[in-house]
């Protein structure tokens, strides 16, 4: 990749905690990564390999012990509404409808707009995530499919200039969680945001990433390989079954999350 590509740069990051010995807890360990404008990239791992913390490092939400992350160009102070955060709640605001939770953020990103051009752009959101018919419905009032679709059209509606992902299906049945990776992918694909999306799902990174990034185990993870997915967009499930690369591409995430979860029990 050339430096002119790197849109959202992971640089030497370190995440380090102190242990109630006076020891260290090495999370992660000289992560480096960069991904190009308008990519999206799944990282890939085992659960508590330190993945959720360097997407949480990356929006700002934790502080990293060493090293840091540029968004175009730009060291990242905290966090900020040019990074869309989708975790595996939603966290919507109970008293509000689906339409109001997305607003809220709109309105903090697009103060010079009128009410009506506010209104607009969530109501285009809402409706490329299949809500529709739902928008003024309270959170209680949706299934928690219907909740993460909110989540994902305020991630999007803020117009970010990074997304940012973390296991947003992993609590979802395997029906629910098919369909959520659909619209995802589908919304995604209309402005093509830069993307960087946690999961341990194997299926699930392939069918929707540009590149796979493989983290290995804790302690002191560090990124382990890049796996690059030659499957062309626009892509339907469909077709990527049937690419002749799927399963080679499959058996390799596999043997690494394999070779890995031995090193990780021995």
């Amino acid at each position: 990749m050339r430096s002119d590509d790197k849109y959202l740069e992971i640089s030497h990051l370190t995440k380090v905690y102190p242990k109630p010995d006076g020891g260290e807890a090495v999370i992660v360990r000289d992560f480096d990564f960069a991904i190009a404008k308008g990519e999206f990239v799944c990282l890939i791992g085992h659960s508590g390999c330190g993945k959720s913390t360097v997407l949480s490092i990356a929006a700002g939400l934790l502080p990293p012990t060493e090293g840091g992350v540029l968004v175009d160009d730009k060291e990242i102070p905290g966090p900020g509404p040019d990074r869309g955060v989708v975790f595996q709640s939603p966290c919507l605001l109970p008293w509000m409808t689906a339409f109001d939770n997305v607003l809220l953020g709109v309105e903090v990103v697009k103060p010079l707009s009128t009410r009506a051009e506010r209104a607009a752009i969530v109501t285009r959101y809402l409706e490329r995530v299949g809500l529709a018919g739902a928008m003024h419905k309270q959170p209680s009032e949706l299934s928690q499919g219907m909740r993460q679709r909110v989540g994902l059209a305020r991630a999007f509606a803020l117009d970010p200039k990074v997304l940012l992902l973390d296991e947003p299906f992993g609590m979802l049945d395997s029906l629910t969680r098919f369909e959520l990776q659909e619209v995802l992918v589908d919304t995604w694909a209309a402005d093509r945001k830069t993307a960087l999306m946690v999961t341990h799902d194997v299926d699930e990174a392939l069918f929707l990433a540009d590149r796979i990034a493989l983290m290995t185990n804790g302690p002191a993870a560090r990124l382990g390989g890049v796996l690059d997915v030659p499957f062309p967009r626009p892509r339907t499930r469909a077709a990527v079954l049937e690419h002749p690369d799927y399963y080679v591409l499959r058996e390799k995430l596999i043997a690494f999350l394999e070779e890995h979860a031995v090193s990780k029990a021995a």
